[in-house]
């Protein structure tokens, strides 16, 4: 089995530690698609090509958004340990099959702004139960609007009644079309339900509550509980767009990073963050979005955030399997 070895400048441990918390990154079914290989002078990321999901993500959009977000969560600890991350996003030939490469730029002192951003990796969540009847705050709101600004992105916020309802349309459509997807079913099978020993995956206790007709949105089935009289999903969430300023794998990564530092930005606040994923997963639905926005803006994701109750964290695997050696292309 690979093991971790120094790189940048830094010992072993620091780098197992480094990679960690780039391994707690969110992604579709917590399918955790990177891989990353060591090197002295750099550490590759690398998309799992064992973990796509064909039919839910089939333009491997989503799997590079999670990379990204587990980028930045790489880039957070290195900073903390006095390394400046220096990013080449799609290095080509540099790196055959990488998604990214990060060498060292230098040295940098955390400050106290990404010191939280860190602190609140290990404990973000994907929060599927219902949010509580409180509003997000315009300084909580403007936080993470700046949030995907540092990153290059854009984070709609749907506001209007109008954009809100439309929205709606748009989940409930995509969730119909993917309903009646036998592919994409299996796959939210797989990943779901009692998988006892599992290091993916959503379990029950992470799964939220079984949806139902009186949802103001509509919910993934992830196999949970059935709720409890009167625990229904909130009426009025904070849903926003994250959105790339261009299309296609570069766009997607950049978008992933801002996902995160939004993501972790929320849980810095205190709040809660899901995702309502199925429009940008269904192709026509996604360019029917990106025309609502303006047709500029490339829809990346959509998230529901609020305040609720703490959920248990989701399994990861192990560092030692995430690892691929110096002669490996990432088979699976």
């Amino acid at each position: 089995m690979t093991e971790v070895t120094a790189a940048l400048g830094l010992g072993p441990e620091q780098i197992t530690s480094a990679l960690t918390a780039a391994s707690l990154a969110p992604s579709v079914h917590n399918t955790q698609p990177w891989r990353f290989r060591v090197g002295r002078d750099r550490i590759e990321l690398h998309p799992d090509p064992c973990r796509k999901l064909a039919a839910t993500d089939p333009e491997d959009r989503e799997l590079r958004l999670s990379c990204g977000a587990a980028l930045f969560n790489l880039r957070l600890a290195l900073q903390s340990m006095g390394v400046r991350p220096l990013v080449s996003m799609l290095p080509g030939h540099d790196a055959p099959g990488a998604l990214a490469v990060v060498r060292r730029g230098g040295t940098i002192k955390i400050d106290d702004e990404h010191r939280a951003l860190l602190a609140a990796v290990p404990r973000r969540r994907t929060n599927r139960r219902p949010f509580l009847e409180a509003a997000v705050d315009f300084s909580q709101r403007h936080a993470l609007v700046r949030a995907a600004e540092l990153e290059r992105s854009w984070l709609h916020v749907v506001t209007t009644p109008e954009q809100r309802a439309q929205l709606k349309r748009f989940v409930l459509q995509a969730h119909q079309i993917q309903l009646g997807d036998e592919g994409v079913q299996a796959e939210l099978a797989a990943f779901t339900g009692h998988r006892p020993g599992a290091a993916d995956g959503v379990p029950p206790a992470s799964a939220g509550v079984r949806p139902e007709m009186q949802d103001e949105w509509v919910f993934r089935d992830f196999q949970g509980p059935e709720r409890h009289p009167g625990k229904d999903y909130e009426s009025d969430p904070l849903v926003v767009v994250l959105c790339s300023h261009y299309d296609g794998p570069l766009g997607d990564l950049q978008a992933g990073q801002a996902m995160q530092r939004v993501l972790l930005t929320a849980t810095a606040h205190g709040l809660s963050a899901s995702f309502l994923s199925q429009p940008v997963e269904v192709r026509r639905v996604r360019e029917d979005l990106r025309r609502a926005l303006g047709g500029m803006l490339v829809p990346q994701t959509v998230l529901r955030l609020g305040f609720s109750t703490p959920v248990p964290a989701t399994p990861r695997r192990p560092v030692a399997e995430l690892l691929i050696d110096s002669e490996e292309r990432a088979p699976c």
